[in-house]
């Protein structure tokens, strides 16, 4: 993608904005094809790419994952459940499915055991679960090394301050818990946070091999996990991605002339594989004075995207003229959402700091288009102020399909009721 992003769009993947707008509506989220498969093909040195479907889970999404050769990662019960709906049949070698999490809650339990899912254990106690429920299995372990990194606090997953993983003091004890049950610690995951360097990426390679050396030669993979960056703004870059493979690879060669076995090597990218690919169109439904500040008002807001207000995300940002003019001189803008809370502002930086955007002059009924969403969008959505949830579409060479409907109004209030008056006259709580 050029870098800077252009501050105006009219067209996404060839295909007119305003037409997608009129067709389907607004908020609406727009994932371009194309985009995903040369990020999938970008990764192609690795043995396997593993998709972490929590960046972007649509069943449209995850069959193109599988379509395209990558295996997929679960992390709930309900995100099994997706990955077969899209095809993803468990069995083989390597899985196609594998659960990762912290905890079993007791549907992901009874799921993984039902269709014999290999598990990517990130807790002593899981251990214990999985092996009086399924003993005899192969397991991962998700290793925490004990450092971390991330483009936000709450984006590290690594260091003493996570929840996340096996604190790697704990790797020879867990074996050991592991054998107990006749559980076979067959591979090693880690993953210490989003936007990993290689610097970051050196130290992580160093403690999966110490680490898998410490496991034994029972390993026979090793996951790189997540965390390839993205670049949001002018300044950011992706990392070397021929370094990247080169350093994991190393450890990989080391590991098996060691083991005197092959040893797979996984990398398991969410962010990376759906982000650039995606838009959020919205409305713009107000230009308001405030003060010294002008404010544009959409029709998204944080139960679209929550990174914003999350993370102080950055996220590039467009105009679509609804007149069609892309001459128009340039302003220092705020750029809000419809909900009734403060924080509903996509222009904010880490600490909910406020701050302007030099977007062209608007006017209500132009489009703001908020780029690269496609990752942690539409599945961090909620139905906050009882908005419904956006719609979405995949953008593929025979042009745009409905790959979600809007949620209506009568699917918002499903499942909710009002208990029967109280047959004893008592006066009601107050």
């Amino acid at each position: 993608m050029p870098e800077p992003w252009a501050t105006t769009r009219t067209e996404i993947a060839g295909i007119a904005v305003a037409e997608l707008a009129r067709r389907f509506g607004t908020p609406l989220f727009v994932y371009d094809q194309a985009v995903v498969v040369e990020r999938i093909g970008s990764l192609a040195r690795f043995d396997h790419v593993r998709y972490a479907q929590k960046a972007c889970s649509n069943l449209a999404v995850l069959d193109l994952m599988r379509r395209h050769g990558v295996l997929v990662d679960a992390v709930s019960a309900g995100e099994i459940h997706r990955a077969t709906r899209a095809g993803y049949r468990p069995a083989g070698t390597p899985p196609a499915i594998v659960y990762t999490a912290d905890i079993f809650d007791a549907d992901a339990l009874d799921q993984c055991a039902r269709l014999d899912l290999h598990v990517n254990c990130g807790s002593p106690d899981m251990i214990d679960q999985w092996g009086r429920r399924s003993p005899g299995r192969e397991i991962t372990l998700r290793l925490n090394p004990g450092f971390g990194h991330g483009h936000s606090r709450k984006t590290n997953t690594g260091g003493k301050q996570s929840k996340h993983g096996i604190w790697h003091e704990q790797l020879a004890e867990c074996v050991a818990r592991a054998q107990q049950y006749g559980l076979t610690v067959a591979g090693l995951h880690m993953h210490i946070g989003s936007g990993t360097d290689l610097e970051h990426l050196s130290r992580v390679c160093q403690a999966m091999e110490t680490a898998a050396v410490e496991a034994g030669p029972q390993v026979t993979s090793i996951s790189a996990g997540g965390g390839l960056p993205v670049p949001y703004q002018a300044g950011e870059r992706y990392v070397d991605l021929d370094a990247y493979y080169e350093r994991w690879n190393a450890t990989r060669l080391r590991l098996e002339d060691r083991f005197r076995h092959p040893v797979r090597l996984e990398i398991e990218p969410g962010r990376y594989l759906t982000a650039e690919a995606g838009y959020l169109v919205a409305e713009i439904r107000a230009v308001k004075r405030q003060a010294d500040n002008t404010f544009y008002l959409v029709d998204a807001g944080f139960n679209n995207l929550a990174r914003p207000i999350l993370y102080g995300a950055y996220h590039p940002m467009a105009i679509t003229p609804a007149d069609g003019d892309t001459a128009r001189s340039h302003r220092d803008v705020i750029v809000g959402g419809p909900l009734c809370e403060s924080g509903d502002i996509f222009t904010q930086e880490e600490g909910g700091f406020v701050v302007a955007r030099r977007l062209p002059e608007a006017r209500v009924g132009d489009l703001l288009v908020i780029e690269n969403a496609g990752a942690y969008g539409f599945v961090m959505g909620s139905n906050y102020n009882s908005k419904p949830l956006a719609a979405e579409v995949l953008l593929r060479s025979d042009g745009p399909h409905l790959i979600r409907r809007r949620q209506s109004v009568e699917e918002l209030l499903q499942g909710e009721s009002i208990p029967a008056p109280p047959t004893d006259h008592a006066a009601p709580h107050s």
